[in-house]
C-alpha cells in the first residue's frame, strides 16, 4: 500500500512538473490525455466494476460538452458559475440524461443492454445535426473562456491545470465511490444480479444510479474538452468515440482502478505521437488492441505486477535472459511488421496507382521509406521486412525454451507430489 501511494504521490508530482517539461504543443496533448483517462474511468466505473458493457458513452461526453459550452455563453464565465466551475454544467446534464437513458438501459443486462446503450447513442449523434438551436447544426457551437479568479485562462499552461485539477478531484471521487457501500454493490451487480436480487436489493435502481453516475463523471469530461477547444460539434457523439473508450479501457485493464486512465493516456500520446508519421496509425492501434487482449488481457495496468510476480518465483538473475529475449522479438517483430505495413500502404496508395497509369508500360517506380528508395521488384526490398520477421519469430522461440526450462522444476515437483499421493 505504501508502495502505492508513493507511486501515486510520484505521478501527481510529474503531472504538477509537466509545463515546465514540455513544448506548449505537447502540453496540449496533455490535455487530451488527461480527458481521455478521465472519460475511461467514468466508463470504467459502469465497465469494469458493475459489468455493464455500454456501447454508446460518448452521448453522454456529448451532453456534457454541449451543456458547458451554452452555459459559457449564458453566463460569461462569471456570477455562481465562473470559468473554473462550467463542469458542473457538465455533470449536472450527464446526470439527468444518464438517469433516464439509464433506467431505460438497465431494464434488460448483457448484450440486450448493449444493443439499447448502442441504439440511445445512434440516436442522439443522429438528430443532433438537425436541432440547430441546441447543438448548433454541423458547424457546432463555439464560446470564450472568460477570466475568473484573477486568472485569464488564455494560456495553455493555465488550461493544462484546470484540466489537471478536475481531473484528480474526479479520480479521487471515483475511487471513494468504489470503497463505498454502493461501490460494493456494484460488483455484485457484475458478478451475480440474481442473488442482489434475492438478497432483497433493488437491482434495477442500483444499475440505474450506477449508470448516472459514470455519465456524470462522462459529462465533466466532455465539459473539460469544451474548455480546452472553446467550441462543441455534434461530431462528439461520433460512435468512433464510444469505440475509443472501450479499447482504452480495455488495453489498460478494466481489472484495475487506474487502468482505464493508463490505457487512455498511453493511446492519446500514440495517436497524437504516429498520426503525423503514417496514415495507417488506426491499423497499428487495432494491432495493439489485439496482441493485448491475446497475450495480456488483464491490461497493460497488470504488467508490472506479472514481471514483479515472475522475480519472486525465479529470481532475477534467472528472468532477465528471458525479459531480454521477449523484449528483443518484440522489437524486432515490430520492425518487420511496420515496414511490411509502410511498404505495403504505400504501394496500394492512389497516388502511386496513378503512377502507374501514367505509364503501364514501364517497371514500377521505387517507393519512398526510411529516407530510402524501394524497388518492389527487388528482393532486396522484401527480404528485410523478412528477416527482422524471422529473427522475431527466432526469439520468440528461444524465449519459449527458456519460460520451459525456467518451468521445469516446478513441473517435476507437481509430478512428484502426485506419484507419492
Amino acid at each position: 500500500m505504501k508502495t502505492v501511494s508513493f507511486l501515486v504521490g510520484a505521478v501527481v508530482a510529474l503531472l504538477l512538473a509537466l509545463p515546465w517539461l514540455l513544448s506548449q504543443g505537447l502540453l496540449n496533448a496533455a490535455v487530451q490525455m488527461l480527458i481521455a483517462a478521465l472519460f475511461a474511468s467514468a466508463y470504467n466505473l459502469l465497465c469494469g466494476q458493475a459489468g455493464m458493457l455500454s456501447f454508446g458513452h460518448a452521448a453522454y461526453f456529448g451532453v456534457g460538452a454541449f451543456a458547458t459550452v451554452h452555459a459559457m455563453n449564458a453566463v460569461g464565465g462569471a456570477g455562481l458559475l465562473p470559468t473554473p466551475l462550467l463542469p458542473l454544467a457538465g455533470a449536472l446534464v450527464g446526470l439527468l440524461v444518464g438517469a433516464v437513458a439509464g433506467w431505460f438501459a438497465t431494464q434488460r443486462s448483457g448484450t440486450y443492454f448493449a444493443m439499447i446503450t448502442l441504439a440511445i447513442a445512434e440516436l442522439v449523434h443522429s438528430l443532433a445535426p438537425h436541432f440547430k438551436g441546441l447543438f448548433g447544426g454541423e458547424a457546432g457551437i463555439s464560446s470564450m473562456r472568460m477570466p475568473a479568479w484573477g486568472l485569464d485562462f488564455g494560456s495553455t499552461t493555465q488550461v493544462y491545470y484546470l484540466t489537471l485539477g478536475w481531473t484528480l478531484l474526479c479520480l479521487a471521487l471515483l475511487f471513494f465511490f468504489t470503497r463505498t457501500p454502493m461501490g460494493r454493490l456494484t460488483l455484485g451487480l457484475r458478478e451475480n444480479s440474481h442473488r442482489l436480487r434475492f438478497l432483497g436489493y433493488q437491482v434495477h435502481g442500483l444499475g440505474m444510479a450506477v449508470f448516472a453516475i459514470s455519465a456524470m463523471f462522462s459529462g465533466v469530461a466532455g465539459a473539460l474538452q469544451v474548455l480546452s477547444n472553446e467550441s462543441a460539434n455534434y461530431v462528439l457523439f461520433d460512435p468512433g468515440l464510444s469505440a475509443a473508450v472501450i479499447l482504452h479501457s480495455y488495453i489498460g485493464g478494466i481489472g484495475m482502478f487506474l487502468g482505464p486512465a493508463l490505457g487512455a493516456a498511453i493511446m492519446t500520446f500514440f495517436g497524437y505521437a504516429v498520426s503525423d508519421l503514417t496514415q495507417s496509425w488506426l491499423l497499428y492501434q487495432g494491432i495493439v488492441f489485439v496482441l493485448v487482449m491475446m497475450f495480456l488481457p488483464a491490461g497493460l495496468a497488470s504488467l508490472p505486477g506479472r514481471a514483479l510476480g515472475l522475480a519472486r518465483r525465479f529470481g532475477m538473475a534467472r528472468l532477465v535472459p528471458l525479459l531480454l529475449l521477449g523484449l528483443g522479438a518484440a522489437l524486432l517483430l515490430a520492425m518487420g511488421a511496420v515496414f511490411l505495413v509502410e511498404l505495403l500502404q504505400r504501394l496500394f496508395s492512389q497516388d502511386y496507382r496513378a503512377a502507374l497509369r501514367l505509364h503501364p508500360g514501364d517497371a514500377w517506380p521505387a517507393v519512398a521509406l526510411l529516407s530510402r528508395q524501394w524497388l518492389p521488384a527487388s528482393p532486396a526490398t522484401w527480404s528485410l521486412p523478412l528477416a527482422l520477421l524471422a529473427g522475431g519469430g527466432l526469439l520468440t522461440w528461444l524465449a519459449r525454451r527458456r519460460r520451459a526450462a525456467l518451468d521445469e522444476p516446478d513441473r517435476t515437483v507437481a509430478a512428484g507430489g502426485e506419484v507419492a499421493a
